[in-house]
Parts: C-alpha cells; structure tokens; sequence
C-alpha cells in the first residue's frame, strides 16, 4: 500500500499519532522524580489586558465593617484590640512615635519575667539597692542601700507603685546595668516585631530617643498576658505597702469595672497620662491603649469608653477547631485523590456582633496539588471576608500527608491532566 504524505493522512489516523505521542509524553513525565519536573510557563497577558490585581496581604481593622464606629477619643493616640484573635478593632494613630511614659516598665516587667522563667532570677531571691537605684528620680518604691529587697517585692514596687528606682534595681539584678538591661529590653522588642520602639531605660523618664507606639504597647502588652500568666497577678492588685508606706494603684478603672484586671498607668508632662487596660468578659479579653491624654480622669474615661465599645458591638467566633472539617483538594499523583486543607491552628476571629454567618473563608492556592504532600505543608493562604474586607489572613496547609503514587498512578493522572 504506498504512503501518504503526512498532510494527506486520514483525520483518524493523525488524531491517534497525537493521542499516541500525548501518551507517551504523560507517561515520560510521571517517571520523571518530582524535583526534575517544572510548571509550564504562564502565558503572555493578550494586548490591553490588566495584570489581576495582588492579594491584599493586610487586615482592615473590625471596626471598618461594624455598623457601630468607635467612640470619639480624647487622647494623641490610642488602639483597642480583640487579644484572643489579635485583631485590631480600632485605631487612631496607632503607627505614630510616642513617648511611653511608666508603660516602658510593661517591657522592663516582661524581661523580668523571663528571667525567672529561665530560673536566672527566683522571687525570694533578695536583691541589691544600687546608688543609682535609690537615687533615680521620680515615682519611688522608697528603697534604700544596705537594705536588701526580694525580687517579688521589687515586682510590686515597680508595677503596683510605678517605682523607678524598683525598676532600675530589677534591671541591674538582670542585666548588671540599666544600660545593659536596656539592649535586651530592644532586643525582646525587635523580636516580637515592635518596630517603632527603641528603649533608652527601664522607667520610661524621658529621653528623646526613648519612643514607642500604642500598635507596639498592645503587641507587648497581649505577649506579657499569653507568655507569663503566673505573674500578671501583680496588676490586678489594687494598694501594695513597702517600708510602711502604701500606695494605691493608679490604673483607676480597677475600681470602676470589676472586669478590669491590669495593667499599666504612665505619666510625664511631655507624654501626658497614659494607660494600657485590659479586662475579661465571659471568653474575650480586650486590650486598650490610650496615651497623651490630659488627666487621670480622662485616660480611664476615654478606656472605659473602648471597652465597653468593643464588649458590646463584637463577638469572636472560633473556625477550623477538631469539630470542623478542612476544605477538600484534588490531589494528583498522590496515594489519595484528595486532601484536607485549613489553617495550621484553631483560629480565632472577631466580628461585629449579628455577622459571624456572613464570614466567608477564601482559600487562595496554587493549582495543581501534586503528592508527595508533606503534613503541615504551606500550599497556599486563608483569608476570612466580610462585607468584601479582609479581616484576618492565615497561611493554608496540608492536614495529613499524602504520599507519591506508583509508576501507573501516576501515569494515569497525568493523562487525565492531560483532558481536563
């Protein structure tokens, strides 16, 4: 029978040398190991077309998507945030480099405890008065030399009564020197991402190159809560008395709100009066952080007002825990044709009150899931919307592993790749 050239032959035949050769391609590909094989290039854009546009990779605060907004503030700068999802609700300010005042002893505490958390410091461990401690100026404990104080009163001393000289004596106990302390107190910052703030001391006296912001006080703030609850006792106590003399706590709303449960106060005439309050109703704890305004009155006024905002216009809602599913993928090549998939912990989200059904989880992931899939293994991101907004992004991982299929496994969902 005499051959046709290639051009003539029948439709039939042609179509199955293609099918023949895409076979054959498929079946090259599944033997290849995963390392040696590469996605296909991504297609120029068509003239005129318009790039999509990148995934927003920040959260609007909640506040933005609540039919209720925040209360008027008088203060130079605040922020409220949800700490059991750790969410912001609100803001004005938050990024703008303030004066801390007596809140820098929230990080000069939070070293502290470390320390002991390390067993490099005990609370009945008795502790030196330094010149220099006794000396500082300022809100005082009224320490005094050759008159040793145990690490737990010095606690009480700093945090109750705002004492410098009981944080500078804390701070030469762990650091040798204030000015040692301080590098691990902007060292303790840097890690937990305050990147605004930079200490200068352990007692907030003012310096101008001591600064910080309210969004990196309420970092701080919800670390020192989740990261040493044995010791934030200390600021719920209402009066602490030391060498006879008392003195009250000045975070005034431990009077005001049987829910208020810490934490700091802060005051000079450049920062103004300050405070960090949290309190705990039912399962939810809010944070508040106020600085600048013009009394002590005022600064408890203006955190009432947030809290009591923040408690009566949100709930949070908590997604992915062991009683919900992941989301299910097509997996390829794999030992099983599918996978879960969700965030890599129980998460946590705050919603304006009446609006947790309209919450809708969005995963954003690169297709196609190709095994083998590690447990824990990042494949894409989580982003919970309301109303169109991102509220809270969370990385998308593989829940349980899915191993590489055999040689034929794999060759038959290449070819079926290969028709999709």
């Amino acid at each position: 029978m005499k051959n046709l050239p290639y051009s003539a032959q029948s439709p039939v035949v042609l179509t199955r040398r293609l099918l023949s050769g895409a076979v054959l391609s498929a079946m090259l590909a599944a033997s290849m190991p995963v390392w040696a094989q590469q996605a296909p290039a991504a297609a120029p854009a068509a003239a005129g077309a318009t790039a999509p546009a990148p995934t927003a990779s920040g959260a609007v605060p909640v506040g933005d998507v609540s039919s209720v907004p925040a209360p008027t503030i008088a203060a130079k700068a605040w922020i409220v945030i949800d700490v059991n999802s750790g969410q912001t609700l609100a803001a004005s300010n938050p990024d703008m480099k303030v004066e801390p005042a007596s809140l820098t002893k929230i990080m000069t505490a939070y070293v502290v405890f470390n320390a002991l958390d390390e067993k490099r410091l005990t609370l009945e461990q008795t502790v030196p008065v330094s010149e220099h401690a006794w000396r500082t100026g300022g809100s005082r404990m009224f320490i005094e030399p050759r008159k040793p104080v145990t690490v737990d009163e010095l606690n009480q001393g700093m945090i109750v009564q705002s004492g410098n000289d009981a944080s500078v004596a804390l701070a030469e106990a762990v650091g040798g020197s204030e000015a040692a302390f301080a590098s691990l107190m902007n060292q303790e910052a840097e890690r937990l991402g305050m990147k605004n703030t930079h200490f200068m001391n352990a007692t907030g006296l003012p310096d101008p190159q001591h600064m910080t912001s309210t969004r990196d006080l309420a970092t701080l703030s919800s670390h020192l809560i989740t990261d040493h609850p044995d010791f934030f006792h200390y600021y719920k106590q209402k009066s602490y008395t030391y060498n006879k003399i008392t003195q009250p706590n000045r975070n005034r709303l431990l009077w005001a709100d049987p829910s208020v449960d810490g934490m700091k106060t802060g005051h000079t005439d450049s920062a103004g009066y300050c405070l960090v309050s949290t309190a705990v109703r039912g399962d939810r704890r809010i944070l508040v952080v106020v600085v600048g305004t013009d009394s002590e009155a005022t600064r408890a006024e203006e955190s009432l007002k947030l809290l009591n905002w923040s408690f009566q216009n949100f709930d949070t809602v908590k997604l992915f825990d062991k009683s919900q599913p992941g989301i299910d993928a097509r997996v390829w090549e794999g030992t099983a044709e599918n996978v879960k998939l969700g965030p890599p912990n129980p998460v946590s989200i705050a919603v304006p009150r009446g609006k947790a059904g309209d919450l809708k989880p969005v995963a954003q992931r690169t297709d196609p899931l190709i095994a083998p899939l590690a447990k824990g293994q990042q494949v894409g991101t989580l982003q919970f919307t309301l109303d169109g907004k991102v509220l809270r992004t969370e990385p998308l991982v593989v829940q349980d592993a899915v191993e590489r299929a055999g040689f034929f496994g794999r060759m038959v969902d290449t070819v079926k790749r290969w028709f999709q």
